[in-house]
């Protein structure tokens, strides 16, 4: 497909080139060189543009190339109909930073519609709103992190990674982060990134998420939007108009958010969910009411102030009263979203990383340490809060930001009594992890390494690790991108089967030739039902009269607390039980409902009569 201009090309224009006249940006001011961003042809205005559409929503961002003063800031949003252009919308360019947001409400998603974004200087982007793929058995997500522009191999060209995408051809593209790591001028790094991965995200739902570099900080520990000087004193460091130009630019399309008041300084929230063929996603901001952890770390307990390496150290000591980790807010869109099963089949958590803290060392020099507090395997009462909430929702967790892919499972009470988490590569490794604890992991399976099985992470957390693509001589050139195995994850939601397939590609590798091989240890696949965790006891078997597929909730007898909800295949489950009860089980379909109070479970595996439930 013809571009504009080449990636190539642009790269020049926006570091290389100066404008002809000034670009004055109030959201550049004293954030690097503002020559980095050239003014382009009149017809070559429009650079990209990011879709989602749920509950007959449709939102679609355009993001433009930089525009003089003079010139025409409002755009067109265009569809095709009967072999003709029909404008549907109008939006203003934003002022800083060139984006413009349309929002189409009743939008039929049973079709799939041609679209352009039209500029009156003659430049437009155009694309394909797809039809929702409700229909398909499968639906079917590639997952990304860590855009690297440099070190590692980011810069060598990606079009591999395009070109792979495209034959597995997904229905949903999820940026879970760092996809800029320029920390002074967000606005050129998005350009060039919109023009690496513009054939993919012109033709199918897109998600980008902005992580720590994405918001200008090597780490994030966002405390609620605090202005801040120091990183780990939690909050932001970069000016509040700065961060909200990046989420602008890069989270205005995403479905409106499920609460939007403003957070301190007046940033935004974005955390929402998304609906594609029956699976819904919750799409977390993991970062942003995270408490920092300054002070914690001594200087007898490590090198600065988020690691510790000296192993006489109390990991109970760092699970501080009242810090959060997803925030009170969040916390409750989880639960509520965890019981709201209307046109859904499955369900999967999307945010930054993982629930635990599953690297040992990093960086070049493969620096050792015990705990890491950028990974949210702290603070550790709230991590058990949400993996609590993804268990709730017999949710997948799909994550990316630590440059090492993974195959986890989460344990609260017990190793793998909750679900399962999958950390996908980077596209290129900025920055090399890895996972190789001093201690083996028990209940490894047959014939995998030391690094797996049953482990404690840096904070007492309880993990399982099945798969890891720690660094290594590959033998592949060019090494400085290979050897710290770059790649992409795609999950594969079987709506049928109710399975969770993980598969993760290595770059320049063709995932339809014969024998095209994944990363170690991939691909693997889990049930919807291991989300729920392995546990000594089980309810009876469950077999619900008058109802196929209907929604399961299973809440605490005592206490209310609800251990699980979910849309069960068929008419009976086998569900595992956390305690013997007593349990209140409630089934809904249709408008209607049944309940059965003070059910008892047993032994896991145990013969016992059937739990019969009518829906009135």
């Amino acid at each position: 497909m013809n571009r504009p201009i080449l990636a190539c090309a642009l790269a020049i224009t926006l570091v290389g080139a100066r404008a002809q006249d000034p670009v004055e940006h109030p959201a550049l001011i004293g954030a690097g060189d503002h020559s980095r961003i050239a003014f382009p042809a009149k017809d070559h205005a429009v650079a990209f543009a990011l879709y989602t559409a749920h509950a007959r929503v449709l939102k679609l961002s355009a993001q433009l190339r930089p525009l003089r003063k003079e010139d025409e800031h409002r755009v067109a949003l265009e569809v095709e109909a009967d072999g003709a252009w029909r404008e549907i919308a109008t939006a203003d360019v934003h002022p800083l930073g060139w984006t413009a947001t349309f929002r189409i409400a009743d939008w039929d998603a049973s079709r799939t519609v041609k679209y352009r974004v039209r500029h009156a200087g003659g430049g437009a982007f155009a694309g394909v709103i797809r039809a929702d793929p409700g229909e398909k058995g499968t639906i079917v997500a590639a997952v990304f992190t860590g855009n690297s522009p440099g070190p590692g191999g980011g810069r060598i060209g990606k079009q591999d990674v395009v070109d792979a995408v495209r034959k597995l051809d997904p229905d949903v593209l999820l940026f879970t982060g760092d996809q800029v790591y320029d920390h002074t001028t967000h606005t050129a790094s998005w350009l060039l990134f919109g023009e690496t991965f513009a054939d993919l995200i012109r033709d199918r739902p897109t998600v980008c998420m902005p992580d720590d570099h994405d918001v200008g900080q090597g780490n994030l520990w966002g405390a609620g939007g605090r202005a801040i000087d120091v990183d780990t004193k939690g909050g932001y460091v970069r000016p509040a108009d700065y961060v909200k130009l990046v989420e602008r630019q890069q989270t205005s399309h995403l479905p409106d958010p499920v609460d939007p008041a403003p957070i301190e300084q007046g940033i935004g929230t974005w955390f929402t969910r998304l609906v594609i063929g029956g699976v819904d996603f919750a799409l977390i901001e993991d970062r942003k009411f995270k408490s920092g952890c300054f002070g914690l770390v001594t200087k007898e307990l490590g090198p600065r102030p988020d690691h510790v390496d000296r192993p006489d150290y109390d990991a109970r000591a760092f699970d501080v009263e009242g810090a959060q980790l997803l925030g009170a807010r969040q916390e409750r869109f989880l639960a509520d979203w965890s019981e709201d099963w209307d046109g859904v089949v499955m369900k999967s958590v999307v945010s930054q990383t993982a629930f635990a803290m599953a690297s040992t060392h990093h960086g070049k020099d493969k620096t050792f340490y015990l705990c890491d507090f950028d990974a949210n395997g702290w603070p550790q009462t709230p991590r058990r809060r949400a993996v609590a909430l993804l268990r709730r929702a017999c949710a997948f967790h799909a994550c990316g930001d630590q440059h090492l892919a993974t195959i986890l499972r989460y344990g609260l009470d017990d190793w793998r009594d909750a679900g399962f988490a999958f950390c996908v590569p980077s596209i290129a490794n900025l920055w090399p992890r890895w996972w190789e604890p001093q201690t083996p992991g028990a209940n490894r399976e047959p014939g995998a390494d030391a690094f797996t099985g049953d482990h404690l992470d840096g904070f007492g957390n309880r993990l399982t690790v099945f798969a890891h693509t720690n660094p290594r001589a590959t033998g592949r050139e060019p090494r400085e991108l290979h050897d710290r195995m770059p790649g992409f994850g795609v999950l594969r939601f079987d709506k049928r089967a109710r399975t969770i397939a993980m598969e993760c590609w290595p770059r320049m590798v063709d995932p339809l030739a014969g024998g095209a091989m994944q990363y170690e240890g991939w691909p693997r696949t889990v049930s919807q039902l291991d989300q729920l965790g392995r546990h000594a006891f089980a309810l009876p078997e469950l077999v619900v009269a008058d109802a196929v597929d209907p929604v399961v909730r299973v809440a605490d007898g005592k206490t209310g607390e609800v251990f699980c909800c979910l849309r069960i295949a068929g008419d009976r489950a086998r569900l595992p039980a956390p305690h013997a009860g007593p349990w209140d089980v409630t089934v809904r379909a249709g408008g209607r409902s049944g309940e059965r109070r003070g059910v008892a479970a047993g032994a896991a595996g145990a013969a016992r009569e059937a739990l019969r439930i009518a829906i009135e």
